[in-house]
């Protein structure tokens, strides 16, 4: 294990937690029912697992792929390859888990610049695309010979016609800088903060609110490519009513379970390496004595540098 500074708030794993995790991990080589994955971290490969996974138990599904580039995973890598190869290879085991959706189900997909096109190819192969979000991941020292690559698309699909999207769950507190006041003088739709004055607004798909997390964060992990929790509540929150049900079949170190578990909502979740399903075990465990997400605080979403407000004029509700 590697030696941290003081500060580090690194989530790990000592060689204890790992024996002890491991026997909550579920084993599945046969056809499961709903009720026995749900809340479950499964360890297998998503192409071999679909088969045993039940129908239509899924209200959304948050698909982190390996990008089309060279990355190691912990013991596994992923190998970069021809665009059409990476296309067939998202579509082999994609149009697989299609049948665990529900008829209203939303399935959102990540990807780079690179990846992006084939994500759209087979996304609509099975579903209605209804947008594209970009988001700012801001981090990394930049490239000396191109521009620095700081943004990643999430591919938004539905099902159906019929889906989930609560628009009041996922507005943004924003800063006001150029105020309007009616006619008495009294603010005209924004409210007065001690340091920032600002208004709700309704969410769009640049979003440049989310920070990456890094050591001094609480949710840090060493997963190479680690989402924010705030990506995710966003997500979560505008596909999902409490207790439905949120899938992710490559689920790395555990951000959407940990996200769904803080949101009320039931999740199931899947990893093909053994360490990282138990770092997600440990983050549950974790998320049973804190709740909170970073940059969202009392129902509301946050810009950066916000937090004295956040604290004094939060709407009085439990993130709950």
């Amino acid at each position: 294990m590697r030696n941290r500074a003081s500060l580090n708030k690194t989530i790990k794993l000592s060689k204890k937690e790992l024996s002890e995790f491991k026997n909550d991990i579920l084993k599945v080589d046969k056809k499961i029912s709903a009720d026995r994955v749900i809340n479950k971290i499964i360890c297998n490969e998503i192409e071999k697992l679909s088969s045993f996974l039940p129908d239509k138990f899924v209200n959304l599904m948050f698909i982190d792929p390996p990008y089309n580039i060279n990355k190691k995973f912990n013991l596994i890598s992923f190998k970069s390859m021809q665009i059409k190869a990476y296309e067939l290879w998202l579509e082999k085991w994609f149009s697989k888990i299609i049948n665990t959706l529900k008829d209203t189900a939303s399935v959102y997909i990540c990807g780079d610049w690179k990846s992006t096109g084939a994500i759209l190819n087979v996304g609509t192969k099975y579903l209605e695309v209804k947008n594209r979000i970009t988001w700012e991941r801001e981090k990394g020292r930049g490239a000396k010979t191109n521009w620095k690559n700081c943004s990643e698309d999430i591919w938004f699909f539905t099902r159906s016609k019929d889906y989930t999207f609560n628009i009041d769950d996922v507005k943004l507190r924003r800063k006001v800088l150029a105020p309007y006041r009616d006619g008495k003088g009294n603010p005209k739709d924004w409210t007065v903060g001690e340091n920032v004055n600002f208004r709700d607004t309704s969410p769009s798909n640049i979003w440049t609110d989310i920070s990456v997390p890094f050591w001094s964060m609480p949710e840090n992990t060493d997963h190479p490519t680690q989402k924010p929790e705030k990506l995710l509540a966003k997500i979560i929150l505008a596909g999902t009513n409490e207790g439905d049900v949120v899938f992710d079949p490559f689920l790395g170190s555990g951000t959407t379970a940990v996200v769904a578990k803080k949101l009320n909502r039931n999740f199931v979740g899947v990893d093909i390496d053994e360490y990282y399903c138990c770092l997600a075990l440990k983050r549950l465990r974790d998320a049973e004595n804190n709740e909170e997400i970073q940059g969202y605080s009392k129902n509301v979403f946050w810009e950066r540098n916000t937090l004295l407000d956040q604290k004094k004029y939060g709407k009085n509700k439990s993130t709950k």
